[in-house]
């Protein structure tokens, strides 16, 4: 019985070894040498200081910034540490409440009038609640409100909508996206 116990504890310490310690520092050694940016959280620079990542949606409310998606993540949205959607259904009331709610909102924001379509990346939260790309339609309802707070040409923020939105990728998988924090550090650099 010693003797089992014996084998079954240096098992447990051999796989810990391998599966807690060599294991993990080979996965993160290559991603470092592999994919540095992704590895270290895609983060986005301004002026040499980090302003968030690439990969999380961030809250801009001010006209002079594209707006992303809703959140519902965590109390007051955003919160990365708290990531998920607020897990309501298309025939919750406060959901369609909270859907034309922000409909309205986002025709008031962009002078639209009321009975303009709103795509519904601008409406509804991703599944995480962390999204942050929007589609390039709903970049396109924003561009004039952009241009008026910036006093830029609309072609003008037309064109950096242009540059920043990705096509599916590999050509066939997902849709056409914009990054909103990419577009909007793009726009503070004109």
């Amino acid at each position: 019985m010693l003797k089992t116990w014996g084998r079954a504890f240096m098992l447990l310490l051999v796989m810990t070894i391998i599966t807690g310690i060599a294991y993990p520092l080979v996965v993160t050694g290559l991603a470092q040498l592999m994919f540095p940016h992704q590895a270290n959280g895609s983060m986005a620079y301004q002026n040499g200081k980090p302003v968030g990542s690439e990969m999380i949606g961030q809250n801009f409310s001010d006209p002079r910034y594209f707006h992303g998606r809703p959140s519902a993540a965590g109390k007051d949205g955003y919160d990365a540490t708290s990531s998920g959607g607020s897990n309501m259904g298309p025939t919750n009331k406060s959901f369609l409440d909270q859907v034309a709610k922000q409909a309205d909102q986002v025709r008031a924001d962009n002078g639209l009038s009321s009975n303009t379509h709103v795509p519904s990346d601008l409406i509804t939260a991703s599944a995480s609640g962390l999204d942050p790309d929007i589609t390039p339609t709903a970049a396109q309802i924003q561009v004039a409100r952009v241009a008026k707070a910036r006093n830029m040409s609309g072609q003008k923020v037309q064109a950096l909508v242009d540059q920043y939105t990705e096509g599916r990728q590999f050509g066939f998988l997902g849709e056409p996206r914009v990054n909103v924090l990419k577009l909007n550090l793009a726009l503070d650099e004109q």
